[in-house]
């Protein structure tokens, strides 16, 4: 029924008299606006978690930061970072009030790292290539580098400590950080596609594998790796590796049995050295761009690693880039008879086709029992893909830099992970490979996701959601993840103190 009112006002002409109509309709109206919006909040990624302690003291720093941040975008689009290419922008980014924060933020594990671009440049640059008995050559204008006792007659080598000491001009160091990195000033020009990125991705891993595949390098590359993971909050590794043969000066070779071993001795020794670092396990992952013959020869590999490590290699990936790899339908038959000894996580839809083999390689690594999905991309195009992936509980590792950098996407805000978050779908967050784009560690792709990705009121409950989730979908056995849990609850607790106290 209409509520009428009647209003008297005093007028030249008199007391004159009007009747108001309310609607009822009018706060129906805001009262179901207030309902979608309170629906979506609850259901987005940390949307299920209710604020502990002195969490929501927390979030209030937090979120004043990250407003401001997303406000100032809006009256000024050119100084919203998360819009621009990571490349030209980790700097800025560094003095972001927002990533000063997530820097301290305990944020669990690495569930999708690469072996050799897990450490950053400037310490291959600055430690590695310094190292004696490392010999430089040129071939096609590009140097490679690989340690000697003596060289070999494949290549015009010469010691780099002689090069470096004949280069007042330290010319030679200028190009030796050009071909260690993706940075550039004109990402636009440099990588006009994604085939243009990732031929110097690929260029990258050419020109350092032969240099840090000499075992004690490798070694101490891999330790330093650990290392600026640690210290950015990070606990618990799990690493994809093509376990590619080290070699010792003397000529001596390793196989890929050896190197996981190596692996395995390290992360104890980084252990043993730092406690509330929970560790690492392997997941085998050689280049999918295989024939049928090699394919065997890999899931021979893979079942021998895990006969030989079986609490310490966790599974099986292929890697590459996915558009010119082979898809997992030709491999399907192979795959599924070796998945019942060997797990499955599959690199899958990377890449922004649609309705093409590529994209499709998500029904495949789905129907196959991947464990998790790498990068995902093209998922939200497969809503019955999504759904299965949300029943079977398979995470899906988002690596919102990589993508940028690899030309999937341009403008974070566009990312598709988004309605993943929107929808809270079992996702985690990856650096994949940070070293070849100038990031060291897990924060900045936390950033981007925080900030770029996920909608302006996702706050604190939705980080703590990304470090839970990736001890939940890791391989750790429960009573492994019972550790990593106590060890993070204790940093959590640490953390809130720090960001509501600033100290």
């Amino acid at each position: 029924m209409e509520k009428i009112l009647l209003l008297l006002l005093l007028t030249a002409g008199g007391l004159s008299c009007f009747r108001i109509v309310e609607n009822p309709r009018a706060n129906d109206y805001w009262a179901e606006r207030a309902r979608i919006l309170m629906e979506e909040e609850n259901s987005m990624l940390g949307g299920d978690l209710k604020f502990e302690g002195k969490e929501r003291l927390a979030n209030e720093v937090l979120m004043s930061a990250k407003r401001k941040e997303i406000d100032d975008g809006i009256n000024d689009p050119s100084s919203f970072l998360p819009s621009k290419n990571f490349l030209t922008v980790v700097n800025q980014i560094r003095e972001s009030p927002v990533f000063k924060i997530i820097e301290e933020l305990p944020k669990g594990a690495v569930l999708h790292a690469h072996d050799t671009a897990i450490t950053s440049a400037e310490y291959i640059f600055w430690n590695i290539t310094f190292r004696p008995n490392l010999y430089a050559c040129e071939v096609d204008g590009l140097l490679k580098f690989h340690f000697f006792d003596k060289p070999n007659k494949e290549c015009d080598w010469k010691l780099l400590e002689t090069l470096r000491k004949n280069d007042p001009d330290r010319v030679i160091d200028t190009r030796i950080a050009r071909q260690l990195s993706m940075i550039t000033r004109f990402p636009e020009q440099l990588y006009p596609d994604g085939d243009k990125a990732w031929e110097k991705f690929v260029q990258i891993f050419l020109f350092i594998t032969p240099m840090l595949t000499y075992r004690p390098v490798y070694e101490d590359h891999f330790y330093r790796g650990l290392q600026e993971l640690y210290y950015d909050n990070v606990l618990y590794l799990e690493l994809r590796s093509t376990l590619p043969p080290l070699y010792d000066l003397d000529g001596k070779q390793y196989s890929a049995v050896d190197l996981a071993h190596i692996y395995k001795e390290v992360s104890d020794k980084f252990v043993k050295k730092h406690p509330d670092f929970v560790g690492m396990k392997l997941i085998y992952a050689p280049h999918r761009k295989c024939s049928q013959q090699e394919l065997d020869q890999f899931l021979i590999t893979a079942r021998q690693l895990k006969k030989e490590l079986p609490d310490f290699v966790v599974g099986f990936d292929l890697v590459g880039q996915e558009d010119k790899g082979y898809p997992l339908i030709e491999f399907a038959d192979k795959l599924r008879a070796i998945s019942d000894d060997v797990h499955l996580f599959f690199h899958a839809g990377e890449t922004n086709w649609y309705g093409t083999s590529i994209d499709k390689n998500l029904i495949d690594a789905v129907m196959l029992n991947t464990k998790r999905i790498g990068h995902g991309y093209a998922l939200v195009k497969h809503p019955k893909v999504l759904e299965l992936a949300r029943q079977k509980k398979i995470a899906i590792e988002i690596a919102p830099i990589s993508n940028q950098v690899l030309d999937l996407v341009k403008d974070l805000r566009n990312h598709p992970a988004s309605a993943l978050f929107a929808q809270d779908y079992p996702v985690v967050i990856s650096n994949d490979d940070p070293g070849l784009w100038g990031a060291q560690g897990l924060s900045y792709d936390f950033y981007e996701a925080f900030v770029g990705i996920m909608s302006r009121d996702a706050d604190l409950r939705s980080l703590k959601k990304l470090a839970l989730n990736s001890i939940e979908y890791s391989s750790l056995t429960e009573q492994e993840k019972k550790k990593a849990l106590d060890i993070w609850r204790q940093s959590w607790d640490e953390f809130i103190d720090y960001v509501i106290t600033g100290q």
